[in-house]
């Protein structure tokens, strides 16, 4: 007898001839997610079994790989042959009380010769000889025991399953590059695009001395939350002081919002060109402040060819906390440190912006040079 997880997605199932492109990017991000644990991945079918840690470390292993993006369910089970005596003899050592229960048995071993319904009434038997208290309940049950006997030659007895991520397999899906703001709608977008598979780069737009080391030190903290689902994410800082001082002294404040949104995007594309990203990630939803109207995005979308994609974009405030507060960002976007956002903000910022009329204001700054001065100032590192 042998301790395991098991490891199902969904999916997965979908993508006929191409669902070996899908499991190795799966394999590779599982054995990642895990790396400093010893412990063995395998594959078995359209599962995925953990075996050979010590069980100190389960728990630990539960929670890294719920969070491994393409995995629906996890079980932890025992394991033992495709033999009815060994499975009988694991059988016993299943507690359960004060509780009903019932045995699903499913056999892709077809080889194994008792027939499912007959082989669950034996092991149910056996519980209920081994428990008190108990009683079957095939219909209202509070607990199921499950006999999956597979055609490798291995039988997985457990009870619960737990949920995990969901998603596709993180990198199946190409590379994004996502604005890291430091507030609650952007590490949001960014797991939602990661768990479709994008492997996740973050720019952050700072604007020291306006802007605090607490603030810098707050979104490198996000990196490293969404790391634990989305892996290791580079996080690219920005220095835009000299942008939004030059916006502040030429151009008319209202269009200050709009015209650092359309240098940003700027930024971000040529960021995104040079680390091999097919799309840019904002935390935009419609309409949730004076930047985020169809005028506003239309705006932000002019300066830039690569595509934008805005998860959220329909999302109610509540929805995106909701999630949030699940993956764990939320305690720590709504720390009250300032971002560049914040800095110069005007009085009546411009609410649905006219294009020819953003064009205008903008023509009053190098803009090249601006972004030349962004891109001459930048700080990496790698959160994890």
């Amino acid at each position: 007898m042998n301790r395991v997880i098991i490891l199902r997605y969904s999916e997965i199932h979908l993508k006929g001839a191409n669902r070996g492109f899908f499991e190795r990017f799966l394999m590779e991000n599982t054995q990642k997610a895990i790396i400093d644990i010893n412990a063995k991945v395998e594959k078995g079918g359209a599962r995925y079994i953990v075996s050979e840690y010590d069980l100190k470390d389960e728990n630990k292993l539960i929670a890294r790989l719920t969070k491994v993006f393409g995995f629906n369910w996890l079980s932890v089970a025992e394991c033992v042959e495709n033999e009815p005596e060994k499975i009988l003899e694991c059988a016993k050592n299943i507690r359960l009380s004060n509780c009903s229960f019932r045995v699903t048995t499913r056999r892709a071993d077809k080889k194994f010769q008792i027939p499912s319904a007959k082989f669950s009434a034996m092991v149910g038997d056996i519980i209920l000889n081994n428990n008190d208290n108990l009683k079957v309940d095939l219909e209202n049950f509070d607990e199921e025991v499950k006999v999956d006997i597979r055609e490798n030659g291995q039988t997985f007895v457990y009870l619960h399953s737990i949920k995990c991520a969901g998603g596709m397999p993180i990198g199946c899906a190409g590379k994004a590059i996502g604005l890291l703001s430091g507030g609650i709608d952007s590490p949001v977008a960014m797991y939602k695009i990661a768990r479709r598979g994008a492997k996740i780069f973050a720019v952050h737009f700072h604007s020291y001395p306006y802007t605090s080391e607490r603030a810098k030190l707050k979104v490198i903290e996000l990196a490293k939350i969404l790391s634990q689902y989305c892996g290791k994410i580079k996080l690219t800082f920005v220095s835009f002081t000299k942008v939004q001082e030059e916006i502040h002294r030429k151009c008319n404040p209202n269009y200050m919002i709009t015209i650092m949104r359309r240098i940003m995007m700027r930024v971000t594309e040529r960021l995104a060109y040079k680390n091999k990203c097919k799309v840019i990630v904002t935390g935009e939803s419609l309409g949730q402040v004076a930047s985020q109207t169809m005028e506003g995005i239309t705006s932000s979308n002019a300066v830039v060819k690569m595509p934008v994609l805005r998860p959220l974009i329909g999302d109610d405030k509540d929805d995106i906390i909701e999630v949030a507060k699940r993956i764990g960002t939320f305690e720590t976007s709504i720390l009250p440190y300032e971002d560049c956002c914040t800095v110069f903000l005007p009085k009546n910022p411009i609410i649905k912006p006219n294009l020819c009329q953003v064009e205008e204001e903008e023509a009053k700054l190098d803009v090249d040079a601006l972004i030349n001065e962004c891109l001459s100032n930048l700080e990496v590192i790698e959160a994890e």
